[in-house]
């Protein structure tokens, strides 16, 4: 099956919709895999909002859920006083990973600190740590951000590193810091936005918008008419 590569548009859907909807339903919407949907945001940094965090939707605990399954302060475990249980008996102990030791897949993808490589959306990566408590796309951050990180020290809250225009690449010797600028996350988000790129596409946009608010507003009055 060929590769999907994601539209501008879907990027900017996204962006503007992934922290505080369900993610099921974004990606419904864009006709893609849950699993796809949650790895881009991951990869774009995109996170969810407390706001939906702390809502129905979020699924979390309420204190009420589930709570007849819970255990409680004082309540033995299951296996208490059962030896072997636990994997303290010795003839488990001789199959258990050491501290520190890489299992499976991960020991085989192993790459040390240092190691360079090209993200999905284009842009030059350096592995920066191991740190196990780290998703494996956090262990990676941006030559051009290392690079002006450099020259200028940690980037200000709400801010981000990006490319002068013409000057992107993925040549490490390239990414100087006269290449690069740090701006808003705000201001970031308007150069970004498909409608800032393309006049044509966003009358396109705002023409599937009508569209589909007619289709709406057509299915609405339907329905009211049968009941």
């Amino acid at each position: 099956m060929a590769r999907r590569f994601w539209t501008e548009v879907e990027l900017a859907v996204l962006r503007d919709c992934y922290p505080n909807s369900k993610t099921e339903d974004i990606a419904a919407a864009l006709k893609r895999p849950t699993h796809a949907v949650y790895n881009k945001a991951l990869a774009m940094g995109l996170r969810k909002s407390e706001a939906y965090l702390s809502s129905p939707d979020a699924g979390r605990l309420d204190g009420k859920r589930g709570a007849g399954s819970r255990f409680v302060a004082g309540q033995p475990s299951w296996n208490k006083g059962v030896k072997g249980s636990t994997g303290t008996h010795p003839n488990c102990r001789q199959a258990q990973f050491k501290k520190g030791e890489r299992r499976g897949a991960a020991n085989a993808n192993y790459v040390p600190i240092g190691t360079e490589r090209i993200s999905k959306d284009g842009y030059l990566e350096r592995k920066v740590t191991d740190d196990p408590n780290l998703v494996p796309a956090r262990r990676w951050v941006g030559v051009h951000r290392l690079v002006w990180e450099a020259a200028h020290g940690p980037i200000p809250p709400g801010h981000a590193v990006t490319f002068l225009p013409g000057r992107r690449t993925a040549d490490a010797a390239l990414i100087t810091e006269d290449a690069l600028e740090l701006v808003s996350r705000g201001e970031l988000a308007r150069r970004n936005h498909p409608r800032a790129r393309s006049p044509e596409l966003a009358k396109l946009v705002q023409l599937k918008g009508a569209i589909t608010r007619q289709v709406n507003r057509i299915a609405r009055e339907a329905k009211e008419k049968q009941q």
